[in-house]
């Protein structure tokens, strides 16, 4: 389902979810690093490069630091558009795919176009800024919708605690490319930023929510 589009490597025969730590919380710039379920390191995210100051260029990279994509935003967009770059980016180096948020209103909408023969539509719904979004694969001959990947806030299995928005899963299914799935994740990140709700939540065995608590640390002092 989707089949390859950064690396055949990265689509998995089964129905995997990643745990995705935004690591911008705890170091300079921006970033994620992406485990598997044993804890394994899958993805890096870093910004550097000549563009990476003003938050244009992220690199998506593999455990080891290789360089699989560069994700660009497009300037002057109205509607943040980015662009995808197998490996690194060079000048004059054509793009396999790009993404634009759909409406500047409302809940997060965001088109996705893979360049290709034919070309290959994805659009995300949701809201990302609380960590619920379905990536879905679009028909082209008829329009029909196919869920091949989710990201959901992440609950510990032990104490039942919705931890807060700089850990999620990202769910992906049989055949979906996960790299694609990550760069998706890095413009949602970038178009959404992050001002809204950070907090932790205490769920029951159905998911319902019993108690929110929210990081005011980075709140101004009411103090004199």
């Amino acid at each position: 389902m989707g089949g390859g589009i950064v690396e055949e490597s990265f689509c998995y025969e089964e129905e995997t979810h990643l745990t995705v730590l935004k690591t911008s919380h705890f170091f300079e710039g921006d970033g994620f690093t992406v485990y598997d379920s044993n804890g394994q390191i899958v993805f890096r995210v870093d910004s550097y490069g000549p563009e990476a100051g003003n938050g244009d260029e992220l690199v998506l990279m593999n455990a080891t630091g290789k360089c699989l994509l560069t994700v660009h935003r497009k300037r002057a967009s109205l509607h943040h558009r980015w662009e995808g770059f197998l490996g690194e980016r060079m000048n004059g180096q054509k793009h396999i795919f790009s993404v634009h948020r759909s409406s500047m209103i409302g809940r997060t909408s965001v088109t996705a176009e893979v360049y290709g023969s034919p070309v290959v539509e994805y659009q995300i719904e949701g809201s990302y800024s609380h960590r619920c979004c379905t990536f879905y694969s679009i028909s082209a001959s008829n329009g029909s919708r196919v869920a091949v990947a989710e990201i959901k806030r992440k609950v510990t299995a032990s104490a039942h605690v919705m931890l807060g928005k700089d850990v999620f899963w990202l769910y992906l299914k049989p055949g979906f490319d996960g790299a694609f799935a990550m760069a998706l994740v890095i413009v949602l990140d970038q178009i959404n930023g992050d001002d809204d709700y950070d907090g932790s939540e205490i769920v029951d065995d159905d998911g319902d929510v019993i108690e929110s608590t929210v990081d005011d640390s980075s709140s101004p002092s009411t103090h004199s």
